[in-house]
């Protein structure tokens, strides 16, 4: 069976959030919990994000939004453990004027191929980072890239209740790493 570990962004996607939901309807799905969703510090998101990898049994696919994409990347780059892949929606972009100026450990985000499959699910009104933004980091991270069309960003404040279109997706996704339904 496999094994999601839901990454959300800053504040710790809400009650009506599609990973909320999702967390509730699947119990292969955990979240993982780093010390302050509020004031996030890469650094210990990252050994949180190691934490839930070490708990988890493979495979694991890691499910992420927002900051949590970047979180995803830098941890890449730094930890040897192994996950099948990454379902990455809503992208931020660092240099956008609505970046949190609380996640300012995560700008400088890496640019280096991510060792693992990966895809990256985009709005064309994002807030947060342009479609082309988000196509850059498709290119960079050797990611998939879906254009879901306008959906804001992609969180509670879209209205998408369960989401059933990211469910069909990380369906596709996780089918295509060979691993089955959840």
């Amino acid at each position: 069976m496999t094994t999601f570990i839901m990454l959300p962004g800053i504040g710790g996607s809400g009650e009506d959030h599609w990973q909320t939901l999702w967390e509730r309807s699947h119990p292969l799905m955990k979240r993982f919990n780093p010390p302050d969703w509020d004031k996030p510090e890469l650094s210990t998101w990252c050994r949180a994000l190691q934490d839930a990898i070490d708990a988890a049994d493979p495979p694991i696919i890691l499910v992420a939004h927002s900051l949590s994409c970047l979180l995803v990347a830098h941890w890449a780059m730094e930890s040897r453990s192994k996950v099948a892949g990454a379902f990455l929606v809503s992208v931020p972009d660092p240099e956008a004027p609505a970046f949190p100026s609380a996640a300012n450990s995560f700008r400088k985000a890496p640019s280096t191929a991510l060792p693992f499959r990966s895809i990256i699910i985009a709005s064309t009104n994002d807030p947060y980072g342009s479609i082309g933004y988000m196509e850059k980091r498709a290119r960079e991270w050797n990611s998939e890239l879906v254009n879901a069309g306008e959906h804001g960003h992609i969180n509670a404040s879209s209205n998408l209740g369960e989401w059933g279109e990211g469910q069909s997706l990380l369906r596709n996704f996780i089918c295509g790493l060979g691993l089955g339904e959840f």
